[in-house]
């Protein structure tokens, strides 16, 4: 056969093709050639043919038919032969093709090899493909490498144990007593890649930590301060210097495994703090490498338990960072800012001034964190000259910030507003300056203001016109300004004009005119019309010469093509009609209103309040919305392993079967067969606030119906002992079911799902899941944790509640997935041993 073309023939041929069509042509003709030469075996130019099918590769073309070809380049005793095979395995082999395992043996014998640069390739493939297998073979090899006394082949062993640390942790052990020695080493590499390692091992493991905090033979933290300090005295230094800082990366590694040793250990701290300091103050600023390395300082002293002082060093370090001209180290410097603000308010509040300044960079991405630091800076002291900054931040950025920005200047000005005088004004000013990005929020609370405050109604009612007079394009300012308009009309007028306003120089058709014009705007929305139409409305009781005007604008709608505004229009027009003798008590005005604020976290996993799926008849609407979304998760589930479907959403109510049952039977499919025909509706007690007020049930004898979902105790172990199960099993893996019952007519069971590991691996990532047919109920509430310790050392729980209404024998199907030792694993089961008690 003739020889082959070189490797930069075949790149220059693929680079000089015009289409797609014609590169595929050239690789599959290359391929073509490349296969006969395997099938001959030729010895001659193998080396040639795996290079050029590695570049093939790299451009996205299939190439495993070169797997084999790689070992025998590896087999082969020339080095130029070894290197292009051994990055061939690298970048063709994995742990999940059988070739990946013929490939150990070489790996043995060239991790002896006298040769240092091919025991340093084999050490560098190990590192890139080595599976758990492999890495429990040839561990050994590597920690006698760790102990060699050739520098290079120490740095190269150090991070092939890092990669199989990080493949197999259990084996964390092995390397522990290498490491002492490896700081001690003058060389830079070594001690980059001993850093690296032990950083690595800290991850891990917690107990590596406390291994290196307290190590009787070496203690850590006393050679790092030593390695660190070195660093920064020593001189100039052409092999490692960068820009004038001395090898700048070890510098980096070591304070990040430095804030892994002193997080939460008082005592290491005190060890670096001197250290720290140092690093501060001598460090370079001129160059990105100086910036690099003040960063890291400022993340450790945050990160450990440091003194005060160096906590505002840290907090000034970030801002001269702010001074600074790059615009990604003035990101850097208020996202970190951002961070720790809470960590040290008081020396994050003395650079106030820069950050505010920060709110004028063109930069959108630092605009944003400049916004988002100014609101976790306001105070009591700071709110009206960050108010004042933050309005005029509001009046010229763009759009995409207005929203935010409105709603958190609101919740700030409602937090620590000095008076309600200026409350309202700077919600009046928001409402003014954001236009149409105001979100409804903010209308709502300028509404509940201004009705909360008596002395200010005619104050706000007064400026809330002239805004709305000036402009009517701004919808949520038309909003509320109709809203106080329709309440609180009468004190529109020159004789209720309070100190520092001008008096209103506006009659009742000047008034009226205004509403028209946003009545009968095109650019007006719905929401904005219906508001308009029933400020005219209560104005039928506050005006008193403009009655035929009024009712001629309530009547401009009696013909909408929008349902809505059709029927308000006709339902107003016949209080002027047929009812008129009820209008001025129906129109009278509100009561204030009480802001009812509910702070409740978000709980993981799409999960409610406890007792919220499972309290019967005294579930919320926001729980009856969530349902749905339950059942699309748990159906999800049931399609991932592969069974019918077993969850729906709850049935329909069915019609009424006695009288009083009607309301709570719209809660859901509720069996009212309990109350006799005739009996009064059962009153309201325990339940929600919410169904108290649209009930409006004064609290009387206990409601049966409530406590059959939950409002009475469950009963225990103690008289009705319910035996538990064992419900899954299998590599180390146990999951056992302890039960609670809740006593008749409850259909509830409490399940506590108890995971335990007994093998030597812990369980990473855990996470369990279950689902039940189409006639129970579940709810998952959120587990202990992700993590199941190995050995039985501790335990992952999980409440599981089920109803069971038609008390059919419970079944359930189980899913787990998890991660051991770097691979993912996913197990099913089924649970059918239910006690029988749980539904008899």
């Amino acid at each position: 056969m003739p020889a082959p073309k070189r490797l930069r023939d075949l790149i220059r041929e693929i680079r000089s093709a015009r289409t797609a069509a014609e590169e595929r042509s050239v690789v599959n003709k290359e391929c073509a050639q490349i296969r006969d030469c395997f099938k001959e075996e030729d010895n001659t130019y193998r080396c040639r043919n795996v290079a050029k099918l590695l570049y093939i590769h790299m451009l996205g073309y299939p190439a495993h038919f070169g797997q084999l070809e790689c070992l025998k380049l590896i087999a082969s005793p020339k080095f130029t032969d070894k290197r292009i095979g051994y990055l061939g395995a690298m970048l063709l082999l994995d742990e999940r093709t059988d070739v990946h395992l013929l490939v150990t043996n070489c790996l043995k014998n060239d991790l002896g090899h006298q040769t240092q640069y091919i025991a340093s390739l084999a050490l560098c493939t190990l590192g890139n493909i080595c599976s758990v297998e492999m890495s429990r073979d040839l561990a050994g090899e590597v920690e006698k490498m760790l102990k060699s006394s050739n520098a290079y082949l120490k740095k190269k062993s150090a991070l092939c144990a890092l990669c199989i640390v990080r493949k197999v942790p259990d084996l964390m052990e092995m390397f522990l007593p290498a490491t002492r020695t490896l700081l001690n080493e003058k060389n830079h590499g070594v001690l980059l890649a001993a850093v690296c390692l032990i950083t690595e091992m800290c991850k891990l493991s917690i107990d590596a930590v406390n291994h290196f905090r307290k190590d009787e033979f070496m203690e850590v933290v006393p050679q790092l301060v030593r390695i660190l300090k070195n660093l920064i005295m020593a001189g100039y230094s052409p092999e490692h210097d960068v820009s004038g800082v001395s090898d700048p990366f070890l510098q980096v590694r070591i304070l990040n495994l430095l804030r892994l040793l002193g997080k939460g250990d008082a005592e290491a701290s005190e060890a670096m703090n001197d250290i720290l300091a140092q690093v501060a103050t001598n460090t370079e600023t001129s160059k990105n490498v100086g910036h690099a390395i003040l960063y890291e300082i400022v993340l450790t002293i945050m990160g450990i338990e440091s003194e005060s002082g160096l906590r505002v060093l840290a907090v000034n370090i970030l801002g001269r960072f702010l001074l600074n001209s790059d615009k990604n180290i003035r990101y850097v410097a208020l996202n970190t800012l951002l961070r720790v603000v809470h960590a040290d308010y008081n020396a994050v509040q003395r650079h106030r001034s820069t950050i505010v300044d920060c709110l004028k960079d063109p930069d959108v991405s630092i605009k944003k964190r400049a916004m988002e630091l100014c609101f976790a800076l306001i105070n009591q002291n700071n709110i009206r000259g960050m108010a004042k900054e933050l309005l005029s931040f509001l009046e010229k950025c763009e759009p995409e910030f207005k929203a935010d920005c409105c709603s958190n200047l609101v919740t700030a000005s409602e937090k620590y507003s000095p008076n309600r005088r200026w409350h309202i004004d700077t919600v009046m000013k928001v409402l003014t300056t954001a236009g149409n990005y105001v979100r409804d929020d903010v209308v709502s609370t300028l509404v509940q203001l201004v009705s909360q405050a008596d002395s200010l109604q005619a104050y706000a009612v007064q400026n809330l016109y002239r805004a709305m007079r000036d402009d009517i394009s701004q919808q949520p300012l038309v909003q509320v300004a109709t809203w106080c308009i329709g309440e609180y009309g009468d004190q529109l007028f020159a004789g209720t004009s309070i100190e520092d306003s001008e008096p209103l120089d506006a009659s009742e058709e000047d008034v009226l005119n205004v509403l028209e014009r946003a009545l009968v705007n095109n650019n007006s929305t719905l929401t904005s019309k219906e508001y308009v139409i029933t400020a005219i409305l209560k104005l039928s009781t506050r005006f008193s010469s403009t009655q035929p005007k009024i009712q001629k604008l309530i009547a401009f709608y009696n013909r909408s093509t929008s349902v809505e505004l059709q029927q308000r229009s006709v339902e107003y027009s016949t209080l002027f009609s047929t009812q008129d003798q009820m209008r001025s008590g129906l129109l009278e005005k509100m009561p204030v209103m009480e802001k009812t604020r509910v702070d409740e976290p978000m709980l993981a996993n799409g999960g409610e309040k406890e007792d919220d799926l499972l309290n019967g008849g005294a579930a919320s609407p926001a729980t009856q919305t969530q349902q749905p979304t339950e059942v699309c998760e748990s159906q999800n589930i049931l399609d991932i392993l592969g069974g019918p479907s077993t969850a729906t959403p709850a049935q329909p109510a069915q019609p009424p079967k006695s009288t009083g049952g009607e309301l709570l039977d719209l809660l859901g499919d509720i069996d009212m067969s309990g109350s006799s025909a005739g009996a009064p509706p059962p009153m309201m007690m325990g339940g929600p606030p919410l169904m108290d007020g649209l009930m409006g049930m004064p609290a009387a004898a206990p409601n049966p119906l409530l406590d059959m979902m939950g409002s009475q105790p469950l009963v225990n172990g103690n008289e009705n002992s319910i035996p538990d199960i064992v419900g899954f099993e299998k590599d180390g893996l146990s999951l056992n079911f302890s039960f609670e019952k809740a006593p008749p007519p409850s259909t509830v069971t409490t399940m506590t799902v108890t995971a335990t590991n007994s093998s030597p691996n812990p369980l990473l990532e855990f996470v369990f899941q279950a689902a039940v047919p189409k006639s129970f109920q579940l709810q998952m509430l959120s587990p202990s944790g992700n993590i199941v310790p190995p050995s039985n050392s501790g335990s992952v729980t999980q409440i599981v509640k089920v109803n069971n209404p038609q008390k059919q024998p419970i079944r359930m199907r189980l899913r787990m997935a998890y991660t051991v030792n770097g691979v993912p694993v996913t197990e099913q089961g089924e649970v059918s041993n239910f006690p029988p008690v749980l539904w008899q």
